[in-house]
């Protein structure tokens, strides 16, 4: 038998078993990783294309813009919103056609990209996402003050419009599923800022949950593992997203009671995150061994038995050198601690 894979000891953690390592856990290949990475996203590109242009127009046609401080990470262009009254949304927001797309050729495109940058199938697990979330979407169109009036005053016209955008997006998971085959499916959707959420569990419960509940009905139909992408002071949502079979959530972040989710659900909800760089580990003078011990820390606390993936780094802009040396440091302790953790 042959060593095994960071996919396959990742999937082993989904699952709920006790990995030979702790793994680390991404959207895809880092800057400067040097062995396969556990998972890498794969975004159909009638949904993605504009993320790989840099920012640009979505599928709904909301411009989305690059910001240099988080590394190039794209977000909708301020005070630029597509939709002003929800009642509107039908003149507003429209799907883009399905006909004449060759999903096999899109597929195969994206995949083909993968091994590009060295991602090789056998030893990383491929993760189908559609989009930002329902939530996050209906923030773009309108941002947060119009978006979350909009949830509280015209609940009916939200929903109406969450299940218009769930038609169109299992339809195109349905027609590109046979040709990707994902070993996991991933949800995503930011419901929640560092202090709390944005809107209460009751308001996720009935007004999004069910067509997270469309989307993964996929994966377990599939019977393949189904994470969820929630930033922020989240722990309220998980008990719904633990009912329609999410086994997994990053980034996890450390303002949730993590130690309380974990006990709450065990392994069958895998805490990718449980890191954060905040307080001194941001101060110009934190020492390496401080970030290496703040490794050691999350790992002792949050690992043991399974149920944890490393999630988290230093973010900024991709030439800080700063940012690239602490997550040189970082990372560097990541892979050697957590290589040899479960052999302890």
């Amino acid at each position: 038998m042959g060593k095994m894979t960071e996919k396959e000891n990742y999937l082993m953690t989904l699952r709920g078993e006790q990995p030979e390592w702790v793994p680390v856990y991404s959207f895809g290949p880092m800057p400067g990783q040097t062995r396969p990475c556990t998972s890498c996203m794969l975004e159909p590109l009638i949904l993605s294309e504009f993320r790989f242009k840099g920012g640009g127009k979505d599928c709904w046609g909301v411009t989305y813009v690059p910001t240099k401080e988080t590394g190039g990470a794209l977000l909708p262009k301020p005070d630029e919103f597509i939709l002003d009254d929800i009642r509107h949304w039908r003149d507003v927001i429209k799907a883009p056609s399905l006909d004449g797309v060759d999903w096999e050729a899109m597929a195969k495109k994206q995949l083909e990209g993968f091994y590009a940058m060295g991602v090789n199938r056998e030893d990383t697990a491929i993760a189908l996402n559609l989009h930002v979330g329902y939530f996050q979407n209906l923030m773009a169109f309108m941002g947060f003050t119009e978006g979350l009036c909009a949830m509280c005053e015209e609940p009916e016209e939200v929903m109406a419009l969450f299940e218009y955008m769930c038609d169109f997006y299992t339809e195109v998971t349905r027609r590109i599923w046979p040709y990707v085959k994902p070993d996991v499916l991933t949800l995503m959707d930011d419901t929640a800022a560092w202090a709390a959420p944005f809107i209460s569990r009751e308001m996720y419960h009935d007004m999004v949950l069910p067509f997270h509940d469309r989307q993964a009905k996929f994966g377990r139909d599939a019977g393949i593992p189904i994470t969820m992408h929630n930033c922020g002071k989240a722990e309220v949502f998980m008990e719904d997203l633990r009912g329609i079979g999410v086994n997994a959530w990053d980034p996890a972040q450390t303002c949730n009671d993590l130690k309380g989710v974990q006990e709450k659900f065990g392994n069958s909800l895998v805490l990718m995150g449980c890191w954060d760089a905040r307080g001194h580990l941001l101060a110009p003078d934190v020492t390496e061994e401080e970030i290496r011990q703040s490794v050691r820390d999350t790992m002792d606390a949050y690992a043991p038995g399974g149920g944890f993936c490393w999630c988290g780094g230093y973010l900024g802009a991709v030439d800080d050198m700063e940012v690239i040396r602490k997550n040189g440091i970082l990372f560097d302790e990541v892979y050697r601690y957590g290589d040899a953790f479960y052999k302890k």
